[in-house]
């Protein structure tokens, strides 16, 4: 993709479940279809945010927006008047969003150190808050953020370079359950669907991809990629700034199945 902004707090590619996807700009939402063809621009969403959108996770038919207003929006896609829900909790910008596999809540990281966990039960209720867990992150922003395949209620986040560990949460209670230094800014975390295996990416100082072993944390593998994945648990899809782009390491086992990378 072009002019992709070499920013750490933004987050701007999310799969939808029927293998289209979205990309975020300014104060506007693109979704793109990639399944047949080139990729083109499905719907363009305007409104909610004030300024710029820096993440976005889907939800079947919601598109779930976070923007540096601090803001998070569900827009549901199929309808004209598209936004159903704001979130309010976040004081800076929003890094990270992504939904838990059931679809009922969402965990969003942001640039004031903190990760929140949303019931959208929650959000028509007389609670005092919308969020379920507010979890303070203390010295870093959080934008990399999974839910466990295995295990509903296990969350995996991961922190800017004045953290760079990977945490790992109990959804039920809130607590912090173990942790990892990774030694790099953490960019995004993947969870493998068919394993007990986490992928990491990273950004400064070592700019790797770790293949981790879950839950002892051996470290598996390494290359030198930033990815998103597919639906389909079997297309990769690379973002990095309009730069060299890299060559996979010849070799690397535990990688041997991508058998394509294609540039957008």
């Amino acid at each position: 993709m072009p002019d992709i902004v070499d920013d750490y707090y933004l987050n701007l590619l999310d799969w939808g479940s029927s293998n289209d996807g979205s990309n975020g700009s300014t104060s506007e939402l693109v979704t793109i279809d990639d399944e047949d063809g080139p990729v083109t621009s499905l719907r363009t969403l305007r409104g909610g945010h004030r300024l710029r959108v820096g993440s976005l996770a889907w939800n079947n038919h919601i598109l779930t927006t976070g923007g540096i207003d601090g803001l998070i929006i569900n827009n549901d896609v199929r309808v004209r008047s598209h936004i159903v829900e704001t979130y309010r909790g976040h004081e800076q910008e929003v890094c990270g969003l992504k939904w838990s596999p059931s679809g009922r809540q969402l965990a969003s990281g942001g640039n004031d150190n903190r990760l929140f966990i949303w019931d959208r039960s929650m959000t028509s209720s007389n609670a005092a808050t919308q969020w379920l867990h507010r979890l303070e992150e203390r010295t870093s922003a959080v934008k990399a953020i999974a839910w466990c395949p295995f295990q509903s209620n296990l969350l995996a986040s991961g922190g800017d370079g004045d953290d760079r560990c990977i945490k790992f949460w109990n959804t039920h209670t809130g607590a912090c359950l173990n942790f990892v230094d990774t030694g790099s800014q953490v960019c995004a975390l993947l969870w493998n669907k068919n394993k007990r295996e986490l992928l990491s990416s990273h950004g400064f100082s070592q700019n790797q991809l770790t293949l981790w072993k879950y839950p002892s944390m051996v470290k598996m593998a390494e290359l030198t990629c930033h990815t998103s994945r597919s639906p389909d648990g079997c297309t990769n899809v690379f973002g990095l700034p309009q730069v060299a782009k890299p060559a996979p390491k010849a070799n690397s086992k535990p990688f041997s199945h991508v058998t394509r990378i294609r540039y957008m």
